[in-house]
C-alpha cells in the first residue's frame, strides 16, 4: 500500500506537470489552460492511486492481497477508465463549424495531461517528466511551424 507521503509527492508531481503544459496553453489564449490542465493531471493521479491501492483496501486479509492481485484485475479498470472519462470531456472541447474544427488540440493536450496524472500517479513521475518536457516543446514547435505556414499563405507566397 501507498504511503500518505508517497501519494501526496505523486498528486504534487502530477499537479506541477500538468501546470507546466497548462502554460503553453495559456501563453496562446486557449480554453483549458493551467487550471484545466492542473486539474485533470491531478485528478488521473488521484483515480490512478486509487486503482493502485484497491486491492489492499480490499483484502480481509494482508496475507490474501498478492491472491486478490493475481486473480482480480478489476482495480486495473480505474485505470483504464481514465482513459474514457477524459474522452467525454475532450469531445466537449472540440466545436466545429462550417468551414473548420476547432478545440482538437486542446482536446488532445487535455487527454495527454490526464496520461501525465496517471504516469505521476503509478509512480512513473520521471517518465511523466520527460513526457510533459516533449508535449510542450512539440506544441511550441508545431505552433510556429504552424504560424510561419499561416503568414506564407496570407503573402501569397505559399499558393
Amino acid at each position: 500500500m501507498l504511503s500518505l507521503e508517497t501519494m501526496v509527492v505523486r498528486l504534487v508531481i502530477a499537479l506541477v506537470l500538468g501546470i507546466i503544459v497548462g502554460i503553453e496553453r495559456e501563453l496562446v489564449g486557449k480554453e483549458a489552460g493551467m487550471r484545466t490542465t492542473m486539474l485533470v493531471s491531478s485528478g488521473a493521479a488521484l483515480f490512478a492511486m486509487a486503482g493502485l491501492a484497491l486491492p489492499y483496501i480490499v483484502s480481509p486479509d494482508p496475507s490474501l492481497t498478492g491472491e486478490i492481485i493475481a486473480r482480480n484485475s478489476g482495480f486495473l479498470a480505474v485505470i483504464a477508465n481514465i482513459v474514457v472519462g477524459i474522452g467525454f470531456l475532450g469531445a466537449g472541447i472540440i466545436i466545429k463549424n462550417q468551414e473548420r474544427v476547432h478545440g482538437l488540440t486542446t482536446a488532445a493536450v487535455v487527454w495527454m495531461t490526464a496520461a501525465i496524472g496517471m504516469l505521476a500517479g503509478i509512480g512513473l513521475w520521471q517518465f511523466a517528466g520527460v513526457a510533459t518536457i516533449i508535449i510542450v516543446i512539440i506544441l511550441y514547435i508545431l505552433r510556429r511551424v504552424n504560424l510561419a505556414d499561416r503568414v506564407r499563405m496570407q503573402n501569397g507566397s505559399g499558393q
